[in-house]
């Protein structure tokens, strides 16, 4: 069994979607069930069906978010210190041909959002930073072809 490496607000915000699958949505689309049942053939009741079908995808992703909480392995950043790159570090980058400055926090799977500057550990980018220090430029391959950047603050926050 697999650690999940999450941040402490990954993990939080896992525990507040499982909260509100199980008190909210579950109840809804067991009313939405019961009314549909009550408005007879269930055979050729697409309201029925489309909530059976909404059930489904719910406690599928409640056995989901139940799995990853178990196995997380929360990780305090503002614990963590250092002068190299890894989990839950804030990295700058500067671009080496735009001169474009960028910043991501390397984070679990499940909390990954780019356009909040989060990147998942697994990303091609957080593999290439990993042990890196301010001033490291490292090579990353992305969908639009080789990129180089500059480390030039790496930060736990």
């Amino acid at each position: 069994m697999d650690k999940v490496p999450m941040t402490a607000a990954g993990h939080a915000a896992l525990e507040e979607e499982l909260k509100r699958r199980q008190q909210q949505e579950r109840p809804r689309i067991i009313q939405a069930i019961a009314e549909a049942r009550s408005h007879g053939d269930l055979s050729e009741n697409a309201e029925y069906h489309a909530a059976k079908e909404s059930q489904s995808h719910n406690e599928g992703r409640i056995a989901e978010l139940e799995d990853k909480l178990a196995r997380a392995e929360v990780i305090d950043v503002s614990k963590l210190s250092g002068n190299t790159v890894k989990f839950g570090a804030t990295v700058t980058l500067v671009d080496e041909d735009t001169e474009e400055e960028k910043k991501y926090q390397l984070v679990g799977e499940t909390e990954a959002d780019v356009k909040l500057g989060k990147v998942s550990i697994t990303s091609p980018i957080a593999r290439a930073l990993i042990s890196k220090k301010v001033g490291d430029t490292v090579e990353v391959n992305t969908p639009g072809g080789g990129k180089s950047y500059e480390i030039l603050k790496i930060a736990f926050v």
